[in-house]
């Protein structure tokens, strides 16, 4: 079976955690600054808060905003259930715009249609590696006073007109295995505001400044020196495992047929998390039958939307149509695009999907 995804753990990584198991300095200590120091100057912002996983990310990024209960966040329910439900940790509410059909990100141009007098920010999903329109975003946020904070989750190395992800307002990452880099588990928050990076920090560490001095509330949502030791190996190996999935996208799509490949639009820096494909006519289902019948791992992100989740419709009371999203989780199926991919590999995907296709 060719898997879905696939982590890339060597020699490196493992050398980096025996070192710092040796150190005896396992939680929050000096690889998770350096760490820290490098995510940063990665993404071209002056900080980044490292925190246990990329939800903690998002409820931390949430809460250093002073989003709380009355408040709403404008956002896309095409996306990982995380995204929404940070939101609601926080007591706001998530309101729901639907996605371009082409991007899959949030669409520009309903979004003002949606601001209330008690919307706060504006939370855009860089899906599968490709950045939101963040021009039209952030022109929209400036002239109506809203933040933003981006779900830079998949996003790791992205760009929009040479800026990249995590830099536009409040950038949030997650390093889970599936990821294109990995800490085994981990979450990083990138501002250059520094009133929001201290903020983070408090909130990430219990409310303290310094040891067992405490400014205000917060949660113990800290990285591992363990965990840091992976993620900043890993950070140095991005730019590589990047390049080789845009050419494994790049030859996938010059040969797959029938098929709708990904946009990758002029002047955005698609950084392939997912190389997700669309097939119509009901037929996208039977093509995942004859995929897994032939070898091929693929994942459907998403099956269903966040609006028509049981919990949002039975216990929160949402009631939408958002056809653009709900239309891509019936048509939407993502191919294998790793860096693990060999020629054959990818061949084998092309030749599994052309034949299904009839191409």
């Amino acid at each position: 079976m060719i898997p879905i995804a696939k982590p890339l753990i060597g020699d490196e990584e493992k050398q980096a955690v025996l070192e710092v198991l040796d150190s005896g300095m396992l939680a929050q200590g000096p690889r998770v600054k350096a760490f820290e120091e490098a995510f940063a100057e990665m993404c071209d912002t002056r900080y980044a808060i490292a925190t246990a996983n990329g939800t903690t990310a998002l409820h931390v990024a949430l809460l250093a905003h002073e989003i709380g209960p009355g408040d709403e966040v404008i956002t896309t329910p095409f996306t990982f259930i995380a995204s929404a439900n940070s939101i609601l940790y926080t007591g706001a509410t998530p309101v729901f715009v639907d996605i371009d059909p082409v991007t899959y990100n949030i669409d520009p141009d309903l979004i003002e249609a949606a601001i209330t007098p008690k919307t706060k920010a504006i939370m855009p999903i860089h899906l599968f590696g490709l950045c939101a329109d963040m021009g039209a975003l952030n022109r929209i946020a400036e002239k109506h006073g809203l933040a933003i904070i981006e779900d830079a989750c998949q996003s790791h190395g992205a760009t929009y007109k040479g800026t990249h992800s995590g830099a536009f307002g409040t950038g949030t990452f997650s390093l889970y295995p599936t990821k294109n880099i990995t800490s085994a588990e981990g979450g990083m928050i990138t501002t250059s505001d520094p009133v929001i990076a201290e903020r983070c920090q408090l909130i990430r560490s219990h409310g303290s400044k310094r040891r067992y001095y405490y400014d205000g509330i917060g949660f113990n949502f800290r990285m591992t020196d363990v965990h840091a030791a992976i993620g900043l190996t890993q950070l140095q190996k991005l730019a590589r495992y990047n390049e080789m999935r845009i050419a494994n996208a790049r030859y996938l799509s010059a040969h797959l047929q029938g098929v709708t490949t990904p946009a990758a639009p002029e002047g955005y820096g698609h950084i392939f998390h997912q190389y997700t494909i669309r097939v119509g006519d009901g037929k996208r289902d039977a093509l995942c039958e004859h995929l897994k019948a032939n070898g091929v791992g693929y994942g459907i992100y998403y099956p269903v939307p966040i609006h028509k989740q049981t919990y949002y419709t039975r216990d929160l009371g949402f009631d939408l149509t958002l056809p653009e999203s709900e239309r891509a989780a019936e048509e939407v199926v993502s191919l294998p695009v790793h860096p693990a991919l060999s020629q054959d590999d990818l061949d084998t995907i092309v030749r599994v999907v052309n034949t299904f296709m009839g191409a």
